[in-house]
Parts: structure tokens; C-alpha cells; sequence
């Protein structure tokens, strides 16, 4: 069959918000649609516009040209999948469920030794997103599983190929809630510091916004420095860069503010400075962050 057509049939496992969003992504790009959920009646609005409800999970992976699963974690999913009834030879399996790296590669040799193709995928989105260009799908796997049905993925939103590991769509997951977090973080600080004189977080967002849009323009030199393990002080020397963070522990403490974020991020480069780097820039603390604490 031709996966390349608009009309290339697929199944969705798992009908949670998530599910049922990527289901009606699919329909409403004209795919046959098949459909499974252990509670029935969460495909009622799907059936209702067009769906398949499948009686059995067999019976839904026979009907796809792929099959899309979406479950609470990976050992839910294989707990569905790897029943004695169920034959996975030859299906092209695409797991957008969340979990770890070494999940995904652990699924994927369990896939294959079952004859499925296989690949791990992570929904960078919320469900109303799906099935519009700002919902970003990230897949890692085989490339020429991924190229040969792209463009059936692409209903879903804008899809990236990363590699052939099938770890680096949940490795990609992690590190961008890592900077989801840290910007919220940084800018909850912020706010909190300001509020303490009377600004309400409305009027700091806009500045905040333009702070954090001038520290991302930095990312692709600083990953120069990284990846070539050299950090020549251009900007700012670390051991520079300590005396402020010093200056927002101080601050945050006199006006009654946590001080418990700018105390760890100061922790990790007074280590750094310990070891030598304080004449180097900002990235050298990547050797902080890539090693794990004992304590």
C-alpha cells in the first residue's frame, strides 16, 4: 500500500485526551480511522465522526496501515500488546507514549523480536494543539520506517526525525521540560523578588519575555564552547558571573523572597570555580551538570 496517500488507514490505541485528540487529527485528515480504548464509550464523539471502534486490540491493529499507541506508560503498553492472541508480525507500530530513554530502546527490542517495526515518538503539545503546525511530534527509530509514513504522521502536526536510537525522542521530551521549567522558574523568581515592591507579574512578563529571548540568541555559541570543550571568557568569566548570583541570594533573602534556586545554581559554580574553571565562561558548567551528585 502507498503511504504516501491521504487515505492511508490507522489505528489509535489509547483514547485519553491525548488519544482521542490524535484520533480526530487523523480523521479530520481524511484517514480511515480504527479505534481502541478499554473504556468504550470514550470513542462515542470519535465513532460519532467517523471512527471504528474495534472490539478487540487484535482486531484494531489489523486494520491500520499503522498504529499509533498512546497509554498511560510503556508497561501498560506492552502489557496490551504482548497477550498470546495478539500478532504483531509485520505492524508498524508508533509509540507516542511518555517514558524514559531506556524504556524506549528496551520497547523497541521487544517489538522487533516480535516482528512489529517499530517507533518511540514524544507529543511536544497539549491535546487542543494536535493537528495544527504548533504541535511538534518528535520520532527516533529506523529513518526509512519514519520516511515511508511521514506524511500520514504529518496530520498530527509538524513531525521531526531525530535518529536511529529509539532513546532520543524521550531524551529531546526531558531536556525540553528541563527548559520549560527553568524558564518558569527563573521567571517566578523574578516576579516574586518585584512583587515584593508593588510590581504585579503582568507588568514584569514583558520584560521577563525580552530577557529570555536574549539569553536564547546566546544558545548556539555557547554550544560552540561545549561541544569543542573550550570556554574562553568572550562575555563574562564564571568566577565574574558568581558575584551576582551572590547579589540575587542577598536580595531575595532581605526582602523575604526563597532564595533556594539562586542558592543552587550559585552552589554549582562555586564547585566549578573550585576546580579551577572561575576564568572561563558560563557553558564550562556543562561538567557540573553532567555528573551526577551523591548526596
Amino acid at each position: 500500500m502507498n503511504n504516501n496517500r491521504t487515505n492511508t488507514p490507522v489505528t489509535v490505541i489509547g483514547l485519553g485526551r491525548m488519544g482521542q485528540a490524535l484520533a480526530g487529527a487523523f480523521l479530520k485528515a481524511g484517514h480511515p480511522t480504527t479505534v481502541w480504548n478499554r473504556t468504550a464509550s470514550k470513542a462515542d464523539q470519535l465513532v460519532a465522526g467517523g471512527a471504528r471502534l474495534a472490539p478487540t486490540v487484535g482486531d484494531a491493529l489489523k486494520e491500520g496501515s499503522l498504529t499509533v499507541i498512546c497509554v498511560t506508560d510503556y508497561e501498560a503498553m506492552r502489557e496490551l500488546l504482548g497477550t498470546s492472541d495478539i500478532a504483531l508480525d509485520g505492524t508498524m507500530l508508533i509509540n507516542l507514549t511518555s517514558g524514559d530513554s531506556a524504556q524506549a530502546r528496551e520497547t523497541a527490542q521487544w517489538a522487533e523480536r516480535l516482528g512489529a517495526q517499530y517507533l518511540d515518538g514524544a507529543i511536544m503539545a497539549i491535546p487542543p494543539a494536535i493537528g495544527t503546525a504548533e504541535a511538534v511530534i518528535l520520532h527516533s527509530g529506523p529513518q526509512s520506517d519514519f520516511e515511508a509514513h511521514k506524511s500520514t504522521l504529518e496530520a498530527l502536526g509538524t513531525v521531526a526525525y531525530l535518529g536511529a536510537d529509539h532513546g532520543l525522542a524521550s531524551l529531546y521530551d526531558v531536556a525540553g521540560l528541563a527548559m520549560m521549567w527553568s524558564v518558569l522558574n527563573a521567571w517566578l523568581q523574578g516576579t516574586a523578588l518585584l512583587r515584593t515592591a508593588g510590581v504585579d507579574a503582568a507588568t514584569y512578563a514583558p520584560f521577563a519575555q525580552q530577557i529570555a529571548a536574549g539569553v536564547a540568541e546566546w544558545l548556539p555559541g555557547y554550544a560552540e564552547q561545549i561541544d569543542s570543550g573550550s570556554f574562553p571568557a568572550e562575555v563574562s568569566a564564571l568566577e565574574t558571573e558568581v558575584r551576582s548570583m551572590a547579589h540575587l541570594i542577598e536580595e531575595s533573602e532581605a526582602v523575604g523572597v526563597n532564595a533556594e534556586l539562586p542558592k543552587l545554581i550559585k552552589a554549582m559554580a562555586d564547585r566549578s570555580i573550585a576546580a579551577g574553571h572561575g576564568g572561563e565562561q558560563y557553558p564550562v558548567l556543562i561538567e557540573e551538570f553532567g555528573k551526577p551528585r551523591n548526596d
